[in-house]
């Protein structure tokens, strides 16, 4: 049987106390509003999709307690810290212990640059949260939010939107558009994070349009 209400509210508060602590120089765009937006998604996606609550909320709360910059060596390996680091602290807190290997897969399954693959409906759910997490207004608010971070020029003025060259997120911040945000979509997992997704998508292409404008450059 799933926690209480009043048993979530308890363990909620452990997971931030312990996401503050943990993840307290996080970037903006991983910050706790991030992680918070990510509970909201994967529990209205596991709603949908059927998958189990207690592993979803916890997984979805610590996935990022270890966050490395976008540029640090270990990046691809973030995930897997999360993951360890979460389980840890869960084992200590006394988590119903049979469904901490869930949620250990869960955490170390969601990344995108860590190419990890969910095997599990809840670690499907968490890393579709995420992922929609990088779309839509609110995706490029936290992509220009990193560019600006990292000091990138924010587009190549010689070609903006990569029509003649592949995609350089390493100098340009909008390249990061095309070098994942608009793949996104294709790597989801759950019907339901598919479709809003694609929603997303959209919007961020919306976006592009009113930016090649405003830019007179001419739509191919």
């Amino acid at each position: 049987m799933p926690p209480t209400v009043d048993a979530w509210s308890l363990w909620t508060d452990r997971f931030s106390e312990f996401l503050d602590a943990q993840a307290a120089d996080a970037d903006a765009a991983h910050d706790r509003a991030h992680v918070e937006r990510v509970v909201t998604t994967a529990r209205q996606l596991a709603d949908t999709e059927g998958a189990q609550m207690d592993v979803v909320v916890p997984a979805a709360w610590l996935h990022d307690c270890v966050v490395l910059p976008k540029d640090h060596p270990d990046r691809a390996h973030a995930a897997q810290r999360a993951a360890e680091a979460a389980k840890g602290f869960l084992v200590d807190e006394g988590y119903p212990e049979q469904w901490i290997p869930n949620i250990e897969h869960a955490i170390a399954a969601h990344s995108y640059s860590g190419d990890g693959v969910p095997e599990t409906t809840e670690a499907k759910v968490v890393q579709d949260a995420d992922r929609l997490d990088a779309l839509g207004a609110i995706g490029i608010a936290r992509c220009f939010t990193v560019g600006g971070a990292l000091d990138q020029m924010l587009y190549d003025p010689d070609d903006p939107f990569c029509a003649d060259r592949p995609p350089d997120d390493d100098t340009y911040t909008l390249d990061h558009v095309y070098a994942k945000l608009l793949r996104l979509p294709d790597t989801m997992q759950t019907e339901a994070g598919r479709a809003e997704a694609e929603e997303r998508a959209s919007f961020l292409r919306t976006y592009l349009d009113q930016l090649r404008d405003e830019l007179s450059v001419s739509r191919p």
